[in-house]
């Protein structure tokens, strides 16, 4: 199993895009500042602002979501992912780009956080 944080700027925002758009089940809330969804074997824990990892390090800093670190979700069938995402108003990063393992595409969640959906190359 593995866990992945994600720093967001609105954690119902972001529990309604994974949950409705890339099929994640909702495993715990704890008010506006955190949410654990679940899809597989990943554990997203989505931090809002008021949690714990989104507090200010000791220089000031604040963590910020957004980057280019992402988590990658495997799908057999990206054009249909990618036209269930569309209807949820979530914005890609670009169009599909097509490499020796197979089909990627980039999208945003509401926060800014790049997710990679994957297709594999068929055998």
């Amino acid at each position: 199993m593995a866990v992945v944080r994600y720093l967001v700027a609105d954690v119902d925002a972001a529990v309604a895009f994974y949950v409705g758009a890339l099929d994640f089940e909702l495993v715990e809330k704890w008010g506006p500042p955190f949410a654990m969804v679940r899809r597989g074997d990943l554990t997203l824990w989505l931090s809002g602002p008021g949690s714990s990892a989104g507090r200010p390090l000791p220089d000031g800093v604040r963590p910020a979501p957004g980057g280019w670190n992402r988590l990658v979700l495997e799908t057999e069938d990206l054009a249909a992912l990618m036209e269930k995402i569309a209807r949820h108003g979530a914005p890609f990063r670009g169009g599909v780009v097509s490499g020796p393992g197979g089909k990627q595409a980039l999208v945003d969640d509401p926060s800014g956080n790049p997710v990679e959906l994957f297709e594999p190359r068929a055998e």
